[in-house]
């Protein structure tokens, strides 16, 4: 099983998230890129974050951006990003 383009979208949408203060969302404007959009209303409809259009992370969104934080991380230990 691969990645879609839509799941690295939404990773990378997740990425955005501060996870050191939860009570800071994000806004995805809609001059924002089309691929961003779709992302954020993906992630919304699954339940991930709390809003259409961004918001706060969910409970569940918090744990999904953790481990895509953590993975990113992992892949990126050696290429000094």
């Amino acid at each position: 099983m691969a990645y879609t383009q839509e799941n690295f979208s939404e990773l990378d949408l997740l990425l955005l998230y501060d996870l050191s203060n939860t009570q800071k969302g994000i806004k995805v404007h809609k001059t924002a890129d089309v691929d961003k959009i779709a992302a954020t209303q993906r992630l919304f409809e699954k339940g991930f974050i709390t809003q259409a259009d961004g918001g706060y992370l969910t409970t569940l969104g918090i744990e999904a951006a953790e481990q895509a934080q953590s993975l990113h991380t992992m892949l990126n230990a050696h290429s000094g990003e």
